[in-house]
Protein backbone atom coordinates (compact mmCIF):
# COMPACT_ATOMS: atom_id res chain seq x y z
CA UNK A 1 0.00 0.00 0.00
CA UNK A 2 1.51 3.52 -0.83
CA UNK A 3 -0.01 6.98 -1.98
CA UNK A 4 0.62 10.91 -1.57
CA UNK A 5 2.48 10.72 1.86
CA UNK A 6 5.70 12.97 0.73
CA UNK A 7 6.17 14.43 3.97
CA UNK A 8 2.44 15.04 4.90
CA UNK A 9 1.94 15.02 8.99
CA UNK A 10 0.28 11.49 8.85
CA UNK A 11 2.49 10.41 6.13
CA UNK A 12 3.28 6.37 6.85
CA UNK A 13 -0.55 5.82 8.18
CA UNK A 14 -2.28 3.42 6.24
CA UNK A 15 -6.12 3.71 5.81
CA UNK A 16 -8.61 1.17 4.45
CA UNK A 17 -11.90 3.16 3.26
CA UNK A 18 -14.57 0.76 3.44
CA UNK A 19 -17.23 2.86 3.73
CA UNK A 20 -20.19 5.01 1.10
CA UNK A 21 -22.24 7.51 1.66
CA UNK A 22 -20.77 9.91 3.33
CA UNK A 23 -19.51 10.56 6.78
CA UNK A 24 -17.03 7.80 6.39
CA UNK A 25 -15.57 8.17 2.89
CA UNK A 26 -14.99 11.78 4.25
CA UNK A 27 -12.75 10.99 6.94
CA UNK A 28 -10.63 9.27 4.95
CA UNK A 29 -10.77 12.03 2.37
CA UNK A 30 -8.99 14.12 4.95
CA UNK A 31 -6.85 12.05 6.59
CA UNK A 32 -5.41 11.41 3.22
CA UNK A 33 -5.58 15.24 2.14
CA UNK A 34 -2.10 15.04 4.91
CA UNK A 35 -0.51 12.30 3.88
CA UNK A 36 -2.40 9.28 4.95
CA UNK A 37 -2.00 6.40 2.45
CA UNK A 38 -5.79 5.76 1.71
CA UNK A 39 -7.12 2.63 -0.44
CA UNK A 40 -10.99 2.67 -0.93
CA UNK A 41 -12.32 -0.73 -1.08
CA UNK A 42 -15.62 -1.02 -2.78
CA UNK A 43 -17.59 -4.14 -3.96
CA UNK A 44 -16.63 -5.21 -7.60
CA UNK A 45 -20.00 -5.08 -9.48
CA UNK A 46 -21.99 -2.38 -6.59
CA UNK A 47 -19.12 1.11 -6.48
CA UNK A 48 -19.59 3.37 -3.87
CA UNK A 49 -23.10 5.19 -4.59
CA UNK A 50 -21.25 8.50 -4.64
CA UNK A 51 -20.25 8.00 -7.81
CA UNK A 52 -23.12 8.79 -9.21
CA UNK A 53 -24.77 10.86 -7.19
CA UNK A 54 -25.64 14.61 -8.18
CA UNK A 55 -24.27 16.06 -12.00
CA UNK A 56 -21.63 14.31 -14.00
CA UNK A 57 -19.89 15.24 -16.94
CA UNK A 58 -19.09 12.13 -19.70
CA UNK A 59 -20.52 9.88 -17.49
CA UNK A 60 -18.62 10.46 -14.79
CA UNK A 61 -19.65 11.82 -11.25
CA UNK A 62 -17.71 14.83 -9.70
CA UNK A 63 -18.78 14.33 -6.42
CA UNK A 64 -16.77 11.06 -6.62
CA UNK A 65 -13.87 13.52 -8.05
CA UNK A 66 -13.73 15.40 -4.64
CA UNK A 67 -14.33 12.44 -2.73
CA UNK A 68 -12.27 10.13 -3.78
CA UNK A 69 -9.43 12.17 -4.23
CA UNK A 70 -5.82 10.81 -2.44
CA UNK A 71 -7.59 7.47 -2.62
CA UNK A 72 -6.20 4.61 -4.68
CA UNK A 73 -9.59 1.90 -5.64
CA UNK A 74 -9.60 -1.62 -5.68
CA UNK A 75 -12.50 -3.68 -5.67
CA UNK A 76 -13.44 -6.31 -3.10
CA UNK A 77 -16.39 -8.91 -2.31
CA UNK A 78 -15.95 -9.13 1.39
CA UNK A 79 -18.84 -11.53 1.36
CA UNK A 80 -16.63 -14.18 -0.39
CA UNK A 81 -14.22 -16.43 1.70
CA UNK A 82 -11.54 -15.13 -0.79
CA UNK A 83 -12.32 -11.42 0.27
CA UNK A 84 -12.27 -12.17 3.49
CA UNK A 85 -8.71 -13.78 3.35
CA UNK A 86 -7.66 -10.56 1.23
CA UNK A 87 -8.97 -8.13 3.82
CA UNK A 88 -7.37 -9.75 6.67
CA UNK A 89 -3.85 -9.40 4.84
CA UNK A 90 -4.67 -5.97 4.03
CA UNK A 91 -5.92 -4.90 7.80
CA UNK A 92 -2.27 -7.03 8.98
CA UNK A 93 -0.53 -4.10 6.99
CA UNK A 94 -2.91 -1.07 7.78
CA UNK A 95 -3.20 1.47 10.68
CA UNK A 96 -6.79 2.41 10.31
CA UNK A 97 -9.84 0.51 8.83
CA UNK A 98 -13.25 2.84 8.67
CA UNK A 99 -16.70 1.14 7.83
CA UNK A 100 -20.63 2.15 7.65
CA UNK A 101 -22.19 -1.52 7.26
CA UNK A 102 -25.45 -1.84 9.93
CA UNK A 103 -24.37 -3.18 12.97
CA UNK A 104 -23.48 -6.72 12.61
CA UNK A 105 -22.33 -7.08 8.71
CA UNK A 106 -18.81 -7.39 9.71
CA UNK A 107 -19.52 -10.18 12.24
CA UNK A 108 -21.61 -12.26 9.85
CA UNK A 109 -18.54 -11.95 7.77
CA UNK A 110 -16.53 -12.97 9.97
CA UNK A 111 -14.79 -9.77 10.23
CA UNK A 112 -15.81 -8.41 13.12
CA UNK A 113 -13.26 -6.75 15.78
CA UNK A 114 -12.06 -10.28 17.38
CA UNK A 115 -11.26 -11.17 13.62
CA UNK A 116 -9.95 -7.99 12.77
CA UNK A 117 -7.74 -7.12 15.85
CA UNK A 118 -6.04 -10.47 15.95
CA UNK A 119 -5.00 -10.01 12.45
CA UNK A 120 -3.42 -6.55 13.70
CA UNK A 121 -3.28 -5.54 17.28
CA UNK A 122 -2.58 -2.08 16.22
CA UNK A 123 -5.58 -1.56 14.59
CA UNK A 124 -8.07 1.54 15.07
CA UNK A 125 -11.62 0.33 13.36
CA UNK A 126 -14.31 2.89 12.87
CA UNK A 127 -17.37 2.11 12.63
CA UNK A 128 -19.89 5.01 11.51
CA UNK A 129 -23.55 4.54 11.46
CA UNK A 130 -26.54 6.24 11.86
CA UNK A 131 -27.28 5.74 15.31
CA UNK A 132 -24.07 3.86 16.57
CA UNK A 133 -23.51 0.09 17.50
CA UNK A 134 -26.24 -0.54 20.09
CA UNK A 135 -29.34 0.98 21.67
CA UNK A 136 -33.25 0.02 20.19
CA UNK A 137 -32.57 2.04 16.36
CA UNK A 138 -28.73 0.52 16.23
CA UNK A 139 -30.23 -2.06 12.96
CA UNK A 140 -32.26 0.57 11.43
CA UNK A 141 -31.59 2.19 7.89
CA UNK A 142 -30.27 5.83 8.32
CA UNK A 143 -28.92 8.68 6.86
CA UNK A 144 -27.82 12.17 7.63
CA UNK A 145 -31.23 13.16 6.79
CA UNK A 146 -32.28 11.62 9.75
CA UNK A 147 -29.65 12.92 12.25
CA UNK A 148 -31.02 16.32 10.99
CA UNK A 149 -34.25 15.81 12.08
CA UNK A 150 -33.55 13.70 15.03
CA UNK A 151 -30.92 16.35 16.50
CA UNK A 152 -33.14 19.30 16.76
CA UNK A 153 -31.33 21.06 13.87
CA UNK A 154 -34.70 20.82 11.55
CA UNK A 155 -36.75 22.05 14.65
CA UNK A 156 -34.93 25.58 15.01
CA UNK A 157 -34.61 25.98 11.24
CA UNK A 158 -36.78 28.07 9.28
CA UNK A 159 -39.03 30.99 9.57
CA UNK A 160 -41.40 30.74 13.20
CA UNK A 161 -45.00 29.87 10.77
CA UNK A 162 -43.02 27.31 8.44
CA UNK A 163 -42.43 24.11 8.66
CA UNK A 164 -39.01 22.78 10.06
CA UNK A 165 -36.47 22.85 7.17
CA UNK A 166 -33.72 20.35 5.97
CA UNK A 167 -30.89 21.40 5.18
CA UNK A 168 -29.62 20.98 0.76
CA UNK A 169 -26.96 19.05 1.65
CA UNK A 170 -25.24 16.44 3.72
CA UNK A 171 -24.94 18.25 7.11
CA UNK A 172 -24.88 15.71 9.40
CA UNK A 173 -22.52 13.45 7.47
CA UNK A 174 -20.25 15.95 7.08
CA UNK A 175 -20.02 16.77 10.41
CA UNK A 176 -19.86 13.00 11.59
CA UNK A 177 -16.91 13.19 9.03
CA UNK A 178 -15.09 15.91 10.54
CA UNK A 179 -15.73 14.35 14.27
CA UNK A 180 -14.51 10.63 12.96
CA UNK A 181 -11.69 12.16 11.03
CA UNK A 182 -10.73 13.33 14.94
CA UNK A 183 -11.56 10.21 16.40
CA UNK A 184 -9.01 8.12 14.72
CA UNK A 185 -6.43 10.62 15.22
CA UNK A 186 -7.21 10.59 18.92
CA UNK A 187 -7.29 6.12 18.84
CA UNK A 188 -3.76 7.02 17.13
CA UNK A 189 -2.18 9.01 19.36
CA UNK A 190 -3.30 6.61 22.91
CA UNK A 191 -2.04 4.01 20.23
CA UNK A 192 1.02 5.63 20.07
CA UNK A 193 1.09 5.14 24.24
CA UNK A 194 -0.15 1.71 24.80
CA UNK A 195 0.54 -0.03 21.62
CA UNK A 196 -3.13 -1.40 20.67
CA UNK A 197 -5.76 -0.14 18.44
CA UNK A 198 -9.42 -0.09 19.91
CA UNK A 199 -12.82 0.16 18.20
CA UNK A 200 -14.59 3.85 16.94
CA UNK A 201 -18.26 3.86 17.39
CA UNK A 202 -19.50 7.04 15.60
CA UNK A 203 -23.27 7.49 15.38
CA UNK A 204 -24.22 10.22 13.00
CA UNK A 205 -26.64 11.35 15.38
CA UNK A 206 -24.29 12.64 17.99
CA UNK A 207 -21.76 15.17 16.71
CA UNK A 208 -24.79 17.73 14.44
CA UNK A 209 -26.12 17.42 18.47
CA UNK A 210 -22.94 18.89 19.56
CA UNK A 211 -22.71 21.62 17.23
CA UNK A 212 -26.33 22.61 18.15
CA UNK A 213 -25.11 24.01 21.24
CA UNK A 214 -26.47 24.38 24.75
CA UNK A 215 -29.62 23.43 23.50
CA UNK A 216 -30.24 20.10 26.26
CA UNK A 217 -28.46 22.34 28.92
CA UNK A 218 -30.42 25.10 28.64
CA UNK A 219 -33.76 22.42 28.43
CA UNK A 220 -32.72 20.43 31.80
CA UNK A 221 -31.98 23.46 33.70
CA UNK A 222 -34.93 25.88 32.48
CA UNK A 223 -37.03 23.78 30.35
CA UNK A 224 -36.53 26.57 27.65
CA UNK A 225 -36.96 24.90 23.57
CA UNK A 226 -35.83 26.84 21.04
CA UNK A 227 -37.84 28.08 18.79
CA UNK A 228 -37.44 28.50 15.03
CA UNK A 229 -36.25 32.38 14.45
CA UNK A 230 -35.83 32.32 10.89
CA UNK A 231 -32.29 34.56 10.34
CA UNK A 232 -33.19 36.06 13.68
CA UNK A 233 -31.23 35.14 16.34
CA UNK A 234 -32.32 35.03 20.14
CA UNK A 235 -29.02 36.35 21.17
CA UNK A 236 -28.15 39.65 19.17
CA UNK A 237 -29.65 42.13 16.90
CA UNK A 238 -29.87 43.53 14.12
CA UNK A 239 -28.82 40.48 12.77
CA UNK A 240 -30.64 39.10 9.50
CA UNK A 241 -30.49 39.37 5.60
CA UNK A 242 -31.02 42.48 3.71
CA UNK A 243 -32.24 43.18 0.23
CA UNK A 244 -29.89 45.63 -1.47
CA UNK A 245 -31.25 48.41 -4.46
CA UNK A 246 -29.94 46.49 -7.13
CA UNK A 247 -31.62 43.18 -5.78
CA UNK A 248 -28.88 41.57 -3.82
CA UNK A 249 -28.24 40.25 -0.49
CA UNK A 250 -26.36 40.66 2.23
CA UNK A 251 -25.75 39.17 6.18
CA UNK A 252 -25.05 41.54 9.04
CA UNK A 253 -24.37 40.15 12.50
CA UNK A 254 -23.50 42.11 15.72
CA UNK A 255 -22.45 39.09 18.41
CA UNK A 256 -20.47 42.19 19.57
CA UNK A 257 -22.03 45.28 21.47
CA UNK A 258 -19.67 47.41 20.05
CA UNK A 259 -20.13 46.53 16.32
CA UNK A 260 -24.23 46.82 17.06
CA UNK A 261 -23.55 50.51 17.91
CA UNK A 262 -21.46 51.04 15.11
CA UNK A 263 -23.93 49.51 12.67
CA UNK A 264 -26.97 51.98 14.31
CA UNK A 265 -24.56 55.16 14.07
CA UNK A 266 -23.74 53.46 10.22
CA UNK A 267 -27.67 53.83 9.27
CA UNK A 268 -28.91 57.23 10.96
CA UNK A 269 -29.72 56.05 14.06
CA UNK A 270 -26.97 56.84 16.98
CA UNK A 271 -30.52 57.32 18.89
CA UNK A 272 -31.40 53.32 20.06
CA UNK A 273 -27.89 53.48 21.52
CA UNK A 274 -28.99 55.06 24.32
CA UNK A 275 -32.06 53.46 25.20
CA UNK A 276 -31.94 51.22 27.55
CA UNK A 277 -32.38 47.74 26.08
CA UNK A 278 -29.87 48.61 23.77
CA UNK A 279 -27.23 47.35 26.14
CA UNK A 280 -27.12 43.64 25.99
CA UNK A 281 -27.81 41.31 22.92
CA UNK A 282 -30.70 39.60 24.57
CA UNK A 283 -32.65 42.79 24.69
CA UNK A 284 -31.86 44.22 21.48
CA UNK A 285 -32.86 40.75 19.59
CA UNK A 286 -36.26 41.32 22.01
CA UNK A 287 -35.99 44.54 19.60
CA UNK A 288 -35.89 43.32 16.44
CA UNK A 289 -38.81 44.68 14.42
CA UNK A 290 -37.15 48.03 15.40
CA UNK A 291 -33.49 47.77 14.43
CA UNK A 292 -34.20 45.72 11.17
CA UNK A 293 -36.53 47.94 10.00
CA UNK A 294 -33.72 50.70 9.94
CA UNK A 295 -30.55 48.53 9.29
CA UNK A 296 -32.98 47.22 6.31
CA UNK A 297 -34.57 50.26 5.29
CA UNK A 298 -31.10 51.90 4.93
CA UNK A 299 -29.36 49.24 2.96
CA UNK A 300 -32.20 49.15 0.27
CA UNK A 301 -31.19 52.68 -0.62
CA UNK A 302 -27.75 51.56 -1.40
CA UNK A 303 -26.29 48.84 -4.00
CA UNK A 304 -24.67 46.21 -2.51
CA UNK A 305 -20.74 47.24 -3.41
CA UNK A 306 -22.12 50.67 -1.80
CA UNK A 307 -23.43 48.40 1.57
CA UNK A 308 -20.36 46.12 1.48
CA UNK A 309 -17.68 49.67 1.16
CA UNK A 310 -19.83 51.72 3.74
CA UNK A 311 -19.87 48.50 5.83
CA UNK A 312 -15.57 47.60 5.75
CA UNK A 313 -15.20 51.40 6.60
CA UNK A 314 -17.27 51.18 9.69
CA UNK A 315 -15.34 48.45 10.81
CA UNK A 316 -19.55 46.63 11.49
CA UNK A 317 -19.30 42.89 10.14
CA UNK A 318 -21.07 42.30 7.15
CA UNK A 319 -20.68 39.74 4.12
CA UNK A 320 -22.57 39.17 0.87
CA UNK A 321 -24.84 36.90 0.49
CA UNK A 322 -22.98 34.82 -2.60
CA UNK A 323 -23.69 31.45 -4.29
CA UNK A 324 -21.22 29.35 -5.92
CA UNK A 325 -20.54 31.41 -9.09
CA UNK A 326 -19.63 34.54 -6.39
CA UNK A 327 -17.26 31.93 -4.05
CA UNK A 328 -15.55 31.11 -7.31
CA UNK A 329 -14.53 34.67 -7.88
CA UNK A 330 -13.97 36.13 -4.50
CA UNK A 331 -11.12 37.50 -3.65
CA UNK A 332 -10.84 36.21 -0.48
CA UNK A 333 -11.32 33.07 -1.08
CA UNK A 334 -8.67 33.39 -4.03
CA UNK A 335 -6.22 34.38 -1.58
CA UNK A 336 -6.39 31.58 0.29
CA UNK A 337 -6.66 29.09 -2.48
CA UNK A 338 -9.71 27.83 -0.81
CA UNK A 339 -11.03 26.67 -4.20
CA UNK A 340 -8.03 25.42 -5.95
CA UNK A 341 -7.23 23.49 -9.03
CA UNK A 342 -6.37 19.66 -9.62
CA UNK A 343 -5.15 17.97 -13.09
CA UNK A 344 -7.31 14.73 -13.91
CA UNK A 345 -6.75 12.04 -16.46
CA UNK A 346 -9.99 11.60 -17.09
CA UNK A 347 -12.10 15.25 -17.16
CA UNK A 348 -8.49 17.27 -17.25
CA UNK A 349 -8.25 20.54 -14.73
CA UNK A 350 -10.86 20.40 -12.44
CA UNK A 351 -11.28 23.02 -9.46
CA UNK A 352 -12.57 21.88 -6.13
CA UNK A 353 -12.05 22.42 -2.26
CA UNK A 354 -8.29 22.65 -1.11
CA UNK A 355 -7.38 20.81 2.05
CA UNK A 356 -9.55 21.69 5.40
CA UNK A 357 -6.48 24.00 7.12
CA UNK A 358 -3.14 25.00 6.78
CA UNK A 359 -0.24 24.07 8.38
CA UNK A 360 3.16 25.65 8.54
CA UNK A 361 5.34 22.80 8.01
CA UNK A 362 3.47 20.04 7.20
CA UNK A 363 0.73 21.14 4.80
CA UNK A 364 -1.83 19.10 3.28
CA UNK A 365 -1.86 18.28 -0.86
CA UNK A 366 -4.48 17.22 -3.06
CA UNK A 367 -2.13 14.89 -4.80
CA UNK A 368 -5.25 13.22 -7.76
CA UNK A 369 -9.14 13.66 -7.93
CA UNK A 370 -10.98 10.37 -7.47
CA UNK A 371 -9.82 7.65 -9.45
CA UNK A 372 -11.91 4.91 -11.27
CA UNK A 373 -13.84 2.18 -9.84
CA UNK A 374 -11.05 -0.51 -9.22
CA UNK A 375 -8.20 1.14 -11.12
CA UNK A 376 -5.45 0.39 -8.69
CA UNK A 377 -6.68 -3.42 -7.58
CA UNK A 378 -4.06 -5.18 -9.05
CA UNK A 379 -1.28 -2.71 -7.97
CA UNK A 380 -2.19 -2.57 -4.57
CA UNK A 381 -2.66 -6.78 -4.06
CA UNK A 382 0.99 -6.68 -5.59
CA UNK A 383 2.58 -4.55 -2.93
CA UNK A 384 0.93 -6.85 -0.42
CA UNK A 385 2.09 -9.92 -1.93
CA UNK A 386 -0.48 -11.43 -3.87
CA UNK A 387 0.69 -13.13 -7.03
CA UNK A 388 -0.62 -12.32 -10.89
CA UNK A 389 -2.01 -15.80 -10.59
CA UNK A 390 -3.80 -15.09 -6.95
CA UNK A 391 -5.30 -12.31 -8.49
CA UNK A 392 -5.94 -13.98 -11.40
CA UNK A 393 -7.91 -16.33 -9.34
CA UNK A 394 -9.42 -14.12 -7.37
CA UNK A 395 -11.09 -12.33 -10.29
CA UNK A 396 -12.29 -15.44 -11.62
CA UNK A 397 -13.94 -16.17 -7.94
CA UNK A 398 -16.10 -12.68 -8.45
CA UNK A 399 -13.88 -11.56 -5.37
CA UNK A 400 -12.44 -8.54 -7.43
Amino acid sequence: MSGPGEGGSLDGVRVLDLATLFAGPLAATMLGDFGAEVVKVEHPTQPDPSRGHGPSKDGIGLWWKLLGRNKRTITLDLSKRGGRATLLRLAAEADVIIENFRPGTLEKWDLGWAELSAANPRLVLARVTAFGQFGPYAHRPGFGTLAEAMSGFAAITGEPDAPPTLPPFGLADSIAGLATAYAVLTALRARDRTGEGQVIDMAIIEPILTVLGPQPIWYDQLGHVQPRTGNRSANNAPRNTYRTADGSWVAVSTSAQSIAERVMRLVGRPDVIDEPWFATGADRARHADVLDGAVGAWIAERTRDEVLAAFEKAEAAIAPVQDVRDVMSDPQYQALDTVTSVDDPELGPLRMQNVLFRLSATPGAIHWAGRPHGADTDAVLGELGLTTTEIRELRAEGVL
